[in-house]
């Protein structure tokens, strides 16, 4: 794989794990409202990664010789979480229903931070590979200049 191919894959999950972050980062932080512009309160949301092709002349070689494709990642799409909301018992709460129940947002903070250091952690191998990547060009020039 050329230089510049591996920059494309990793940069590409770079970016998908930022836009991924920004999702957790806004469940986080909706995980108590009760009421949206949309009406009811918060749904979660998630985001669905897709496999694209990543085109290069090395991968054209590469494709011709063993068959294979490189892949990077994008975002397809964002969808909303269809667990059910739970019900808290809160007479006092302007969001009550008549019975005295308010529906929360079917956000799990435990589990959004799972997700978040999840994330965290393929952000930070996609810096390793572009690192490793940067660091085998410069070792090449080195040798070269042998």
């Amino acid at each position: 794989m050329d230089f510049f191919t591996a920059i494309k894959i990793s940069s590409s999950g770079l970016n998908a794990q930022r836009y991924r972050l920004n999702i957790i980062s806004s469940n986080l932080a909706n995980a108590q409202t009760t009421r949206t512009p949309q009406g009811g309160p918060y749904r979660r949301k998630d985001v669905v990664f897709e496999a694209v092709p990543v085109v290069s002349p090395f991968h054209n070689a590469l494709s011709d010789a063993v068959q294979t494709s490189l892949e990077g990642v994008k975002v397809q799409q964002v969808i909303n979480d269809a667990t059910p909301f739970k019900l808290v018992y809160d007479p006092g709460h302007p969001d009550a229903d008549k019975d005295g129940y308010v529906k929360m947002p079917n956000v799990n903070t435990v589990e959004e931070m799972v997700n978040l250091i999840n994330a965290t952690r393929s952000y930070e191998a996609n810096i390793a590979a572009i690192d490793a990547a940067k660091n085998m060009v410069l070792k090449a020039l080195e040798i070269a200049n042998r």
